[in-house]
């Protein structure tokens, strides 16, 4: 257990945004793909990621970043779709519930909180895990810290954002209680943890947040972790499950993400800030990786946020 304590002081939890929507046409999204964690209450019909993972009315659905699931809204006449056919027209399928809509045409309802955690501020914790989606059934304490952050997003009162933050950092610490208890993924989580015990990987870690911009060749990686270059990529992929240059694309383009959501820079700015030179090999792997442009990732903000 003081492992797991461990682990969990390591993260910080970062509140990003919460709405409650209506599915007005249900509709199966083959490859949804973000960088930030969702968590899903049910309110009303069912949300499927899988035929035998099906959450109904009070069930929670979490989504880890960093993975391409199939994910369905309702299950009545599902549209099946891509991402990228979905963001084009995802008017068609989901509307905020404060939006004027005839309640004949609501089969599915649910909140959605959309938030970072990130272990030492630098890894993406629930994807570093290779936890995959999963249903929790029906929790009241989770649901109530739900509806309490979404009426929160919706006020004007100061400090909003911190009550949310602190009540997601809640939620998510019932989530990883959940899966404890359960024991579900727990072999993963010991296995894939490791970095937790070992400093030079974690001074890896910080150094390549901070230098996303820069040089990130295994020589001077080698140099941060005083071992060689030979060995380094052996040692990080050891530890971790995956080669560092791996890594460190999915770092730049989970920082490109942040950049087009959150600034005006252009494209070819955010892809020389997150090390790419040549802004056409950014443009080919950006869409590579989400399934759409960076232009229609600026365009959506998320999934979840119509």
């Amino acid at each position: 257990m003081e492992d797991y304590n461990k682990i969990i002081e390591s993260l910080n939890i970062k509140f990003i945004r919460s709405n409650s929507l209506n599915v007005i046409r249900s509709v199966k999204v083959s490859n949804f793909y973000d960088v930030q964690n969702t968590l899903i209450q049910v309110k009303e019909g069912v949300i499927a990621i899988s035929e035998n993972e099906v959450a109904q009315k009070g069930d929670l659905v979490f989504i880890p970043g960093g993975k391409s699931v199939e994910i369905a809204f309702g299950n009545t006449d599902v549209t099946e779709v891509t991402n990228e056919s979905f963001i084009n027209d995802r008017d068609s399928y989901l509307r905020k519930i404060t939006d004027d809509v005839s309640i004949h045409t609501i089969q599915t309802s649910f909140t959605s909180v959309t938030f970072d955690a990130k272990a030492f501020d630098s890894v993406n914790f629930f994807n570093s895990l290779d936890i995959p989606p999963f249903v929790i059934p029906c929790q009241d304490v989770v649901n109530e810290a739900i509806n309490k952050i979404y009426k929160e997003s919706l006020g004007e009162k100061a400090g909003k954002d911190r009550i949310a933050t602190n009540l997601t950092e809640y939620a998510v610490i019932e989530v990883f209680r959940h899966v404890l208890e359960n024991k579900l993924f727990v072999e993963q989580i010991a296995t894939n943890s490791n970095y937790f015990k070992d400093p030079r990987l974690i001074d890896i870690f910080n150094f390549i947040k901070d230098n996303l911009s820069s040089d990130l060749s295994n020589k001077i990686l080698a140099n941060v972790a005083n071992v060689s270059e030979d060995y380094v990529g052996q040692y990080f992929k050891m530890l971790t499950g995956i080669n560092p240059q791996d890594y460190i694309e999915y770092q730049r383009m989970e920082k490109a993400v942040e950049l087009l959501r959150t600034s005006r820079k252009s494209i070819r700015a955010i892809g020389s800030e997150v090390g790419y030179k040549d802004t056409a090999y950014f443009c080919r792997r950006f869409k590579m990786m989400f399934g759409i442009p960076a232009g229609k990732m600026r365009r959506r903000d998320s999934l979840m946020n119509v």
